[in-house]
């Protein structure tokens, strides 16, 4: 038997009238805290390009003037006078790149099924294959290369790289992604001087070019995948046997020059970062895997690429720049405000800029020698196996391979394997929920 007891009429009343109150005062709390931890963007320059009146707000390429982007880093000097200002905006941009790459909730981590294969040994260094499943049927795919001789746990680097030609004939695949040349040098060289280092394919391109074909990079889902990508590939330098986890690294130059600045940001295990040719006040990245997304403004933020990278602070950073690109007013803008926010925190040393004016966009060997020596000093590297009788890096006992020896998948995909990118996206979703 159920037996239904009802409250008088009065009392329901009472009860409901209660209830709304409460629901009223919940209400006015959330509104209350939505006002009180919403950012203060009063002092945004006047004169930025206004914000979109519907859809997400982009911001590609040269989306300011030189003028504009060094007036948002004057003004964000003046506004943040002190570490716990600087922290809760820091927070708050964190969490808006979060957000805006579409990685909010975190995905859940999957086992990573590494495979390593097809060991090579050369002087002083060893590489391999290497393929890390960082989403179920979405792989990312590089090539490991560790010291011949090891005294104790080593730091490790990943190294990202920028986009370059496309794939037209066959010749066009040494030129490509990590197959690149400096590429392949700084991974060797750092190899050589004591680090395990970690190269991996941008999204689309190397090894996830075969997954996904020609067109998959020039998406804003590349942003996504190469954030996570490479957030996974620290879970997998850091699990790695003879690898020191409080000295993980990264460095890339461009596009990954921005994958530098975007993982530094939101992973606290980067201990040092050297972001190259990319940390620009004005130039916000030309490609949808740089700027496809909301990671830089919304109504609740703005953050130019400067400001992004100096989220690394107080962790070391070196910033490498030169004339003939966006990077060109580094040493009167982009490196005092990064010394700025750095001195907040008693870590002005901490922070480092090399200014190659001749120069142009790219990795070439002095921007090489500039981190070779940057990262010695803050890993802690055993660098005189690699320094040659000028007291430079030594990069002439490298030896640069054929993109086929190289290559992870050289016949069939698994066949669990995603085939396309609505696939990967679908697969990646399915971890967020």
């Amino acid at each position: 038997m159920n037996i239904i007891l009802r409250a008088p009429s009065s009392l329901r009343l009472l009860c409901l009238f209660a209830a709304k109150r409460v629901w009223v005062f919940a209400f006015c709390c959330c509104a209350i805290s939505r006002s009180v931890f919403a950012a203060d963007l009063s002092w945004l320059p006047s004169d930025l390009p206004p914000l979109p009146t519907t859809g997400p707000a982009l911001c590609p390429r040269d989306y300011l003037t030189p003028a504009q982007g060094a007036e948002v880093l004057d003004a964000a000097k003046a506004h943040f006078k002190d570490r716990d200002s600087w922290n809760a905006y820091a927070d708050l941009l964190r969490r808006k790149i979060q957000e805006g790459a579409a990685l909010a909730p975190w995905p859940k981590k999957t086992p990573l099924n590494p495979v390593i294969e097809r060991r090579r040994e050369f002087d002083g260094y060893s590489v391999e294959n290497v393929r890390l499943e960082t989403v179920p049927g979405v792989f990312a795919c590089g090539n490991l290369y560790r010291p011949l001789k090891a005294n104790g746990p080593c730091p490790a680097v990943l190294t990202t790289h920028g986009h370059t030609a496309p794939i037209k004939t066959p010749e066009d695949w040494a030129k490509h992604g990590r197959f690149h040349e400096s590429v392949q040098r700084r991974a060797a060289t750092l190899a050589r001087m004591g680090a395990v280092v970690l190269t991996i394919d941008m999204f689309g391109y190397g090894d996830s070019f075969t997954q996904f074909g020609p067109d998959a990079h020039r998406r804003p889902d590349a942003m996504t995948f190469q954030l996570w990508n490479n957030i996974r590939a620290l879970d997998f330098l850091a699990s790695l046997d003879g690898v020191d986890p409080k000295r993980l690294a990264v460095t890339g130059e461009s596009g990954g020059g921005t994958q530098t600045m975007l993982l530094t940001a939101v992973d606290d295990r980067v201990s040092v970062s050297v972001p190259v040719v990319m940390a620009s006040s004005y130039f916000f990245g030309g490609c949808p895997c740089e700027s496809g997304r909301p990671i830089h403004r919304s109504a609740e933020h703005f953050a130019s690429n400067a400001m992004i990278a100096t989220l690394a602070a107080p962790r070391p950073m070196l910033l490498v720049s030169d004339g003939k690109d966006w990077t060109k007013y580094t040493p009167q803008v982009e490196f005092p405000f990064a010394q700025a926010i750095y001195r907040l925190f008693g870590k002005e040393s901490a922070v480092a800029n090399v200014h190659l004016p001749d120069e142009g966009h790219d990795y070439g060997p002095s921007k090489r020698q500039a981190m070779y020596r940057f990262m010695a000093e803050r890993l802690g590297l055993n660098d005189n196996a690699a320094r040659a009788a000028d007291d430079a890096f030594d990069e002439s006992k490298v030896t640069l391979e054929n993109p086929e020896a190289m290559r992870v998948f050289t016949g069939e995909l698994p066949k669990h394997a995603c085939r396309t990118v609505s696939e990967a996206v679908t697969a990646l979703q399915a971890l967020q929920r």
